[in-house]
């Protein structure tokens, strides 16, 4: 089922995708966004909206997804499993269908322990492969998870993460495969910075003719600082960060443009691995720097279909 989603669009034309992260405010201003949202908006084709990133309470992805719809932007929303059973998420759903939010991003969800509210219970009713099945079905079948029969189907294009770099290595070719048979049509990667190992990992992902099935999008993370490096190298579990980096960035006179210049590196790198067809860039609190990055490895301006379309929309609406 084809959507109005931009992102959709552009993977279908092959051009090289871009998209974004959005952390939406611990806060009720919409403001917020609506800042981050001029950021990003000519320079991304979606922008991502975290779902309580890192188990920290933040404002809702699909309130800050219909913000961004307002402005005439493609966003993705998460959905993490770990706060809602399958009653609340399809529900949620069905919501963000009806205000034309189409790009969902399923994931498990970070452990609650790691927030702010480390007693608080968690759900998990279903896993993240099991999320993206029911979504499938929802679109597809015109069916809830029970079986019951949906009105009107949410047109959905459904997205999942991936890590690379994650132990057992070989597992995780295996666990793509489940995710794409599940009903994936896109994949946003972890942050690549062992380009070497990513490599390994797409050519298993083309033995197995995985990158014809889905859209593979390598994800980055542009380092603020030596200290930032440091913390993620030994503290954020499947990152894989090589102490050539770190030290880079030990030595660098100008730290953040030394990682500006690792996050363009590694784009154009990834960008001439076959099988990768955008990148998905995580600028953790740092949007403003997105649009150089993107111009500097030449992905500006982006692909007008967005503009087309809405163009297009109004011929055909005088009354519009």
């Amino acid at each position: 089922m084809k959507t109005d989603s931009n992102l959709e669009k552009v993977l279908a034309s092959g051009e090289f995708a871009v998209t974004a992260e959005l952390g939406p405010p611990r806060g009720a201003d919409p403001e917020d966004i609506h800042k981050k949202a001029k950021l990003l908006g000519d320079c991304a084709d979606a922008i991502n909206i975290t779902d309580n990133q890192t188990a920290i309470v933040r404002m809702s992805s699909i309130a800050a997804g219909i913000l961004l719809k307002q402005r005439g932007l493609d966003p993705v929303i998460q959905i993490v499993t770990r706060d809602r059973n399958r009653i609340a998420i399809q529900s949620d759903v069905l919501g963000a269908a009806a205000h034309g939010i189409n790009n969902v991003l399923c994931l498990s969800g970070d452990h609650q322990k790691f927030g702010d509210h480390p007693t608080s219970k968690n759900v998990f009713d279903i896993d993240s492969i099991q999320l993206i099945q029911m979504l499938k079905k929802m679109r597809d079948e015109k069916k809830f998870m029970s079986g019951a029969d949906i009105d009107v189907a949410p047109r959905l294009f459904i997205g999942a993460a991936e890590n690379p770099f994650a132990d057992p290595f070989e597992f995780r070719v295996i666990r793509l495969s489940k995710k794409i048979s599940a009903g994936t049509d896109f994949i946003q990667t972890q942050a690549v910075f062992d380009v070497e190992k990513f490599e390994e990992w797409m050519k298993l992902v083309r033995k197995k003719e995985l990158h014809k099935k889905t859209h593979i999008l390598a994800g980055v993370i542009p380092i603020k600082s030596a200290k930032m490096a440091k913390y993620m190298k030994e503290n954020v579990a499947g990152l894989r960060i090589p102490d050539e980096i770190v030290s880079r960035m030990e030595k660098a006179k100008d730290v953040k443009e030394e990682g500006i210049k690792i996050c363009t590196e590694t784009i154009e790198r990834v960008r001439k691995i076959e099988g990768v067809q955008g990148i998905h860039i995580m600028a953790v609190a740092w949007e403003s720097i997105v649009p150089k990055i993107v111009e500097r490895v030449g992905l500006l301006p982006r692909p007008p279909i967005r503009k087309e379309d809405s163009n297009a929309n109004e011929s055909k609406n005088p009354n519009g």
